[in-house]
Parts: C-alpha cells; structure tokens; sequence
C-alpha cells in the first residue's frame, strides 16, 4: 500500500496528476471515501495527465460521465445505485474492459464486479484539512 498526505486541492490535483501519467488502457480506479473527501478532485488530476480539458465535475446525478484525451476517462458515481447488478445494467463492462480508465466513486458499494487488478484509492480527510489517500493494489509503477 502506498500512503500520500496532501494539504490543498492543489496538490491533491498534483497528486492525481502523477497517477494519471502512469495509467495504462484498461485500468479501473476504485474511489473509496466520505462525502467532500477529495475523490473529483483527484480525478482532475488524473484527467489532466491524460490530457483532458473539459472541466471534471462529480457525475453524481449523470452517474457517468465520459471525456476524451489520450484515451478515454469513464467516471462514474454509483452512490445512487442500490446493487452491484444495477451498475451492470448501466452497460459499464464495455467501460472497465475497455480501451479507456475507468473512475468509480463511491465503490464500495460494487466492489464484488470490479477486476481483481482494480486499483483501490482510499481517501480520508483529516480534522486539519489534508486529506490521506492510500492506494491499494497498484502495480503500474512508483508514483513519485
């Protein structure tokens, strides 16, 4: 597991950039974290490695939304959804098996139709207004 602390959007921004740079096709990113725990913030980050201009919201109420850039960025938000077979329902195997990343906040809720190979990003604020964010599952390189 690999632990991170950072004290601004900013560098949680900086922080996703860095993974993003790493990520390959077909990678699927396990968001784990409370409400404001800085998991679109992070995506920004990721999206900006890969290229990507739009501006990233939470798809909360979209539940997926999806950009191109080097390859294509799937974020979902499953928060609003009561099952695992609701998620497979959305048509998302064509996303997490495809040509792009995939981003699924809130997944601890579908965890059991994730790949073995997700990588896990565990975000937890903190009282002083850094966040930790451990990632689990990670073999694509060493973030630095």
């Amino acid at each position: 597991m690999l632990t991170f602390k950072t004290h601004s959007a900013e560098e949680t921004i900086a922080l996703g950039v860095k993974i993003g740079n790493l990520l390959k096709k077909g990678d699927v990113i396990a968001m784990q974290g409370t409400l404001a725990a800085g998991k679109t913030t992070i995506t920004k980050g990721i999206a900006q490695a890969l290229g990507i201009t739009d501006t990233i919201t939470s798809p909360t109420f979209c539940l997926i939304s999806e950009y191109s850039g080097k390859m294509p960025l799937y974020h979902m938000d499953v928060y609003r959804l009561d099952s695992g077979e609701d998620f497979i329902n959305l048509g998302t195997d064509d996303m997490i098996y495809g040509d792009g990343v995939s981003i699924i906040e809130w997944s601890e809720k579908i965890m059991d139709e994730l790949p073995k190979k997700t990588i896990i990003l565990k975000l937890t604020p903190e009282e002083d207004g850094s966040r930790t964010i451990e990632i689990s599952n990670w073999n694509n390189g060493e973030i630095k």
